[in-house]
Protein backbone atom coordinates (compact mmCIF):
# COMPACT_ATOMS: atom_id res chain seq x y z
CA UNK A 1 0.00 0.00 0.00
CA UNK A 2 2.82 2.35 0.82
CA UNK A 3 4.47 1.57 -2.51
CA UNK A 4 1.21 2.21 -4.40
CA UNK A 5 0.76 5.57 -2.64
CA UNK A 6 4.30 6.54 -3.58
CA UNK A 7 3.65 5.62 -7.22
CA UNK A 8 0.49 7.75 -7.30
CA UNK A 9 2.40 10.73 -5.87
CA UNK A 10 5.10 10.32 -8.51
CA UNK A 11 2.49 10.19 -11.27
CA UNK A 12 0.81 13.33 -9.93
CA UNK A 13 4.15 15.13 -9.78
CA UNK A 14 4.97 14.11 -13.36
CA UNK A 15 1.58 15.36 -14.58
CA UNK A 16 2.12 18.70 -12.86
CA UNK A 17 5.53 19.04 -14.46
CA UNK A 18 3.99 18.37 -17.88
CA UNK A 19 1.18 20.83 -17.22
CA UNK A 20 3.38 23.64 -15.95
CA UNK A 21 6.67 22.88 -17.58
CA UNK A 22 6.70 25.96 -19.84
CA UNK A 23 7.67 28.60 -17.35
CA UNK A 24 4.96 27.75 -14.79
CA UNK A 25 6.56 25.16 -12.56
CA UNK A 26 3.87 25.46 -9.89
CA UNK A 27 0.19 26.43 -9.96
CA UNK A 28 0.99 29.25 -7.52
CA UNK A 29 3.50 30.69 -10.00
CA UNK A 30 0.92 30.41 -12.77
CA UNK A 31 -1.61 32.32 -10.70
CA UNK A 32 0.95 35.01 -9.97
CA UNK A 33 1.79 35.35 -13.64
CA UNK A 34 -1.89 35.63 -14.54
CA UNK A 35 -2.33 38.44 -12.05
CA UNK A 36 0.74 40.23 -13.44
CA UNK A 37 -0.54 39.79 -16.99
CA UNK A 38 -3.98 41.16 -16.08
CA UNK A 39 -2.42 44.12 -14.24
CA UNK A 40 -0.18 44.81 -17.24
CA UNK A 41 -3.21 44.83 -19.53
CA UNK A 42 -5.03 47.29 -17.25
CA UNK A 43 -2.00 49.61 -17.13
CA UNK A 44 -1.61 49.52 -20.92
CA UNK A 45 -5.32 50.27 -21.37
CA UNK A 46 -5.15 53.27 -19.01
CA UNK A 47 -1.97 54.63 -20.60
CA UNK A 48 -3.44 54.17 -24.07
CA UNK A 49 -6.77 55.81 -23.24
CA UNK A 50 -5.61 58.76 -21.15
CA UNK A 51 -2.01 59.47 -22.21
CA UNK A 52 -1.61 58.26 -25.80
CA UNK A 53 -5.24 58.94 -26.67
CA UNK A 54 -4.98 62.57 -25.57
CA UNK A 55 -1.63 62.96 -27.31
CA UNK A 56 -2.60 61.54 -30.68
CA UNK A 57 -5.99 63.24 -30.87
CA UNK A 58 -4.34 66.64 -30.54
CA UNK A 59 -3.66 68.24 -33.98
CA UNK A 60 -0.53 69.93 -32.58
CA UNK A 61 1.08 66.50 -32.27
CA UNK A 62 1.00 66.17 -36.07
CA UNK A 63 2.26 69.68 -36.78
CA UNK A 64 4.89 68.50 -39.27
CA UNK A 65 2.45 66.25 -41.12
CA UNK A 66 -0.16 69.03 -41.17
CA UNK A 67 2.34 71.47 -42.67
CA UNK A 68 3.21 68.97 -45.40
CA UNK A 69 -0.45 68.44 -46.21
CA UNK A 70 -1.05 72.21 -46.25
CA UNK A 71 1.78 72.64 -48.76
CA UNK A 72 0.29 69.92 -50.90
CA UNK A 73 -3.11 71.59 -50.64
CA UNK A 74 -1.63 74.91 -51.77
CA UNK A 75 -0.03 73.22 -54.78
CA UNK A 76 -3.32 71.58 -55.78
CA UNK A 77 -5.26 74.81 -55.43
CA UNK A 78 -2.64 76.64 -57.51
CA UNK A 79 -2.94 73.99 -60.21
CA UNK A 80 -6.75 74.25 -60.11
CA UNK A 81 -6.62 78.01 -60.50
CA UNK A 82 -4.03 77.84 -63.28
CA UNK A 83 -5.96 75.21 -65.24
CA UNK A 84 -9.19 77.20 -64.95
CA UNK A 85 -7.49 80.41 -66.09
CA UNK A 86 -5.77 78.66 -68.97
CA UNK A 87 -9.07 77.11 -70.04
CA UNK A 88 -10.78 80.50 -70.11
CA UNK A 89 -7.95 82.04 -72.13
CA UNK A 90 -7.63 79.16 -74.60
CA UNK A 91 -11.37 79.08 -75.23
CA UNK A 92 -11.22 82.47 -77.01
CA UNK A 93 -8.74 81.27 -79.64
CA UNK A 94 -10.33 81.53 -83.11
CA UNK A 95 -11.63 78.38 -84.77
CA UNK A 96 -12.00 75.02 -83.07
CA UNK A 97 -8.31 74.45 -82.33
CA UNK A 98 -8.49 75.55 -78.70
CA UNK A 99 -11.96 74.28 -77.80
CA UNK A 100 -11.04 70.64 -77.00
CA UNK A 101 -8.04 71.78 -74.96
CA UNK A 102 -10.15 74.25 -72.97
CA UNK A 103 -12.80 71.59 -72.27
CA UNK A 104 -10.15 69.12 -71.11
CA UNK A 105 -8.65 71.70 -68.78
CA UNK A 106 -12.08 72.23 -67.23
CA UNK A 107 -12.32 68.48 -66.64
CA UNK A 108 -8.89 68.52 -64.99
CA UNK A 109 -10.11 71.19 -62.57
CA UNK A 110 -12.77 68.77 -61.29
CA UNK A 111 -10.14 66.02 -61.02
CA UNK A 112 -7.93 68.31 -58.94
CA UNK A 113 -10.95 68.84 -56.69
CA UNK A 114 -10.97 65.08 -55.94
CA UNK A 115 -7.30 65.24 -54.97
CA UNK A 116 -8.03 68.23 -52.74
CA UNK A 117 -10.81 66.28 -51.01
CA UNK A 118 -8.38 63.37 -50.43
CA UNK A 119 -5.89 65.76 -48.79
CA UNK A 120 -8.57 67.12 -46.44
CA UNK A 121 -9.58 63.54 -45.62
CA UNK A 122 -5.99 62.72 -44.67
CA UNK A 123 -5.90 65.73 -42.34
CA UNK A 124 -9.08 64.65 -40.57
CA UNK A 125 -8.03 61.00 -40.37
CA UNK A 126 -4.87 61.89 -38.44
CA UNK A 127 -6.80 62.59 -35.25
CA UNK A 128 -9.76 60.30 -35.99
CA UNK A 129 -7.55 57.23 -36.38
CA UNK A 130 -5.57 58.24 -33.30
CA UNK A 131 -8.83 58.30 -31.34
CA UNK A 132 -9.95 54.95 -32.78
CA UNK A 133 -6.60 53.27 -32.11
CA UNK A 134 -5.71 54.49 -28.61
CA UNK A 135 -9.10 55.24 -27.08
CA UNK A 136 -11.08 52.32 -28.54
CA UNK A 137 -9.19 49.42 -30.13
CA UNK A 138 -6.17 49.14 -27.81
CA UNK A 139 -8.23 49.45 -24.57
CA UNK A 140 -10.75 46.91 -25.87
CA UNK A 141 -7.94 44.51 -26.80
CA UNK A 142 -6.54 44.93 -23.26
CA UNK A 143 -9.99 44.13 -21.84
CA UNK A 144 -10.03 40.99 -23.96
CA UNK A 145 -6.60 40.10 -22.59
CA UNK A 146 -8.00 40.32 -19.05
CA UNK A 147 -10.89 38.11 -20.16
CA UNK A 148 -8.39 35.60 -21.55
CA UNK A 149 -6.69 35.52 -18.14
CA UNK A 150 -10.03 34.79 -16.48
CA UNK A 151 -10.71 31.83 -18.80
CA UNK A 152 -7.10 30.61 -18.72
CA UNK A 153 -8.18 27.07 -17.83
CA UNK A 154 -10.19 26.86 -21.07
CA UNK A 155 -7.52 26.63 -23.78
CA UNK A 156 -9.76 27.00 -26.83
CA UNK A 157 -11.58 30.06 -25.52
CA UNK A 158 -8.32 31.58 -24.28
CA UNK A 159 -6.53 31.21 -27.62
CA UNK A 160 -9.54 32.58 -29.53
CA UNK A 161 -9.79 35.64 -27.26
CA UNK A 162 -6.05 36.29 -27.44
CA UNK A 163 -6.13 36.12 -31.24
CA UNK A 164 -9.02 38.60 -31.42
CA UNK A 165 -7.22 40.93 -29.00
CA UNK A 166 -4.04 40.81 -31.08
CA UNK A 167 -5.97 41.50 -34.28
CA UNK A 168 -7.72 44.52 -32.78
CA UNK A 169 -4.55 46.02 -31.33
CA UNK A 170 -2.44 45.48 -34.45
CA UNK A 171 -5.18 46.75 -36.75
CA UNK A 172 -5.56 49.90 -34.64
CA UNK A 173 -1.82 50.59 -34.71
CA UNK A 174 -1.66 49.89 -38.46
CA UNK A 175 -4.58 52.22 -39.20
CA UNK A 176 -3.03 54.94 -37.05
CA UNK A 177 0.28 54.76 -38.93
CA UNK A 178 -1.27 54.86 -42.42
CA UNK A 179 -1.48 58.65 -42.81
CA UNK A 180 1.93 59.64 -41.31
CA UNK A 181 3.75 56.93 -43.27
CA UNK A 182 1.91 57.69 -46.53
CA UNK A 183 2.62 61.42 -46.16
CA UNK A 184 6.30 60.67 -45.60
CA UNK A 185 6.45 58.45 -48.70
CA UNK A 186 4.49 61.01 -50.73
CA UNK A 187 6.90 63.77 -49.71
CA UNK A 188 9.78 61.78 -51.18
CA UNK A 189 7.99 61.48 -54.53
CA UNK A 190 6.76 65.08 -54.54
CA UNK A 191 10.29 66.30 -53.85
CA UNK A 192 11.33 64.72 -57.16
CA UNK A 193 8.44 66.28 -59.12
CA UNK A 194 8.31 69.65 -57.33
CA UNK A 195 10.30 71.33 -60.10
CA UNK A 196 7.98 69.81 -62.71
CA UNK A 197 4.90 71.20 -60.95
CA UNK A 198 6.49 74.65 -60.77
CA UNK A 199 7.29 74.46 -64.48
CA UNK A 200 3.67 73.52 -65.17
CA UNK A 201 2.42 76.59 -63.34
CA UNK A 202 4.96 78.83 -65.07
CA UNK A 203 4.15 77.46 -68.54
CA UNK A 204 0.41 77.85 -67.95
CA UNK A 205 0.92 81.45 -66.84
CA UNK A 206 3.04 82.23 -69.90
CA UNK A 207 0.45 80.71 -72.24
CA UNK A 208 -2.35 82.70 -70.61
CA UNK A 209 -0.34 85.91 -70.76
CA UNK A 210 0.53 85.35 -74.43
CA UNK A 211 -3.13 84.83 -75.35
CA UNK A 212 -4.20 87.87 -73.33
CA UNK A 213 -1.53 90.03 -74.99
CA UNK A 214 -2.71 88.89 -78.41
CA UNK A 215 -6.28 89.70 -77.39
CA UNK A 216 -5.25 93.19 -76.32
CA UNK A 217 -3.59 93.74 -79.69
CA UNK A 218 -6.70 92.61 -81.58
CA UNK A 219 -9.24 94.71 -79.65
CA UNK A 220 -8.72 97.66 -81.96
CA UNK A 221 -9.78 95.65 -85.02
CA UNK A 222 -12.59 93.45 -83.63
CA UNK A 223 -13.99 94.03 -80.17
CA UNK A 224 -16.38 91.04 -80.42
CA UNK A 225 -13.62 88.55 -81.15
CA UNK A 226 -10.25 90.20 -80.45
CA UNK A 227 -8.29 87.14 -81.60
CA UNK A 228 -10.03 86.87 -84.97
CA UNK A 229 -7.04 88.52 -86.65
CA UNK A 230 -4.98 85.40 -85.86
CA UNK A 231 -6.82 83.53 -88.59
CA UNK A 232 -4.72 85.53 -91.02
CA UNK A 233 -1.59 84.69 -89.01
CA UNK A 234 -1.45 80.85 -89.04
CA UNK A 235 2.06 80.70 -87.63
CA UNK A 236 1.14 82.77 -84.57
CA UNK A 237 -2.07 80.79 -84.10
CA UNK A 238 -0.23 77.47 -84.35
CA UNK A 239 2.31 78.70 -81.82
CA UNK A 240 -0.37 79.61 -79.29
CA UNK A 241 -2.21 76.33 -79.91
CA UNK A 242 0.99 74.33 -79.40
CA UNK A 243 1.64 76.20 -76.15
CA UNK A 244 -1.88 75.33 -75.02
CA UNK A 245 -1.31 71.66 -75.84
CA UNK A 246 1.99 71.63 -73.94
CA UNK A 247 0.27 73.28 -70.99
CA UNK A 248 -2.42 70.59 -71.06
CA UNK A 249 0.21 67.83 -71.08
CA UNK A 250 1.96 69.40 -68.10
CA UNK A 251 -1.31 69.63 -66.18
CA UNK A 252 -2.07 65.96 -66.87
CA UNK A 253 1.39 64.97 -65.61
CA UNK A 254 0.93 67.07 -62.47
CA UNK A 255 -2.50 65.53 -61.88
CA UNK A 256 -1.05 62.03 -62.22
CA UNK A 257 1.60 62.83 -59.59
CA UNK A 258 -1.04 64.26 -57.24
CA UNK A 259 -3.30 61.23 -57.64
CA UNK A 260 -0.41 58.87 -56.91
CA UNK A 261 0.79 60.76 -53.85
CA UNK A 262 -2.61 61.67 -52.37
CA UNK A 263 -4.83 58.73 -53.32
CA UNK A 264 -2.89 55.64 -54.37
CA UNK A 265 0.01 55.70 -51.88
CA UNK A 266 -2.25 55.87 -48.77
CA UNK A 267 -4.20 52.88 -50.07
CA UNK A 268 -1.00 50.93 -50.77
CA UNK A 269 0.35 51.74 -47.30
CA UNK A 270 -2.90 50.52 -45.73
CA UNK A 271 -2.80 47.31 -47.80
CA UNK A 272 0.84 46.76 -46.78
CA UNK A 273 0.06 47.17 -43.08
CA UNK A 274 -2.94 44.84 -43.33
CA UNK A 275 -0.76 42.26 -45.10
CA UNK A 276 1.87 42.67 -42.37
CA UNK A 277 -0.74 42.17 -39.64
CA UNK A 278 -2.10 39.10 -41.42
CA UNK A 279 1.41 37.67 -41.78
CA UNK A 280 2.19 38.23 -38.08
CA UNK A 281 -1.07 36.66 -36.95
CA UNK A 282 -0.63 33.83 -39.41
CA UNK A 283 2.47 32.57 -37.61
CA UNK A 284 1.68 29.41 -35.70
CA UNK A 285 2.49 29.94 -32.04
CA UNK A 286 2.22 26.95 -29.76
CA UNK A 287 0.30 28.01 -26.67
CA UNK A 288 0.93 25.49 -23.87
CA UNK A 289 -2.00 24.32 -21.78
CA UNK A 290 -2.39 21.62 -19.16
CA UNK A 291 -2.78 18.22 -20.85
CA UNK A 292 -5.38 15.70 -19.83
CA UNK A 293 -4.14 13.49 -17.10
CA UNK A 294 -4.09 9.80 -17.72
CA UNK A 295 -5.28 7.77 -14.80
CA UNK A 296 -3.18 4.75 -14.19
CA UNK A 297 -4.30 1.71 -12.34
CA UNK A 298 -1.89 -0.22 -10.33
Amino acid sequence: MERKGTDLAEVREQDEQLAYGHGFSQPQNEGRMRVILAAFAVVVALVSFFALGSLFTNPDTFKGVMETLDQKKSSVMSLMGASTGSSAAISILPGDAGTPIAEKLVDLSSDFLIVLAAIYLEKYLLTILGFAAFKVLVPVSCALLVLAVLVWRQPQARVLILRIAMKMALFGLAAFLVVPVSVQVSSMIEGTYEASINETLAAAEQTTEAIEESAEEGKSTDTANPLAFLTNMPEELNKLTQSAQDSLSNFIEALAVMIVTSCIIPILVLVFFLWLVKMILGINIDVPYPPLRHHRRH
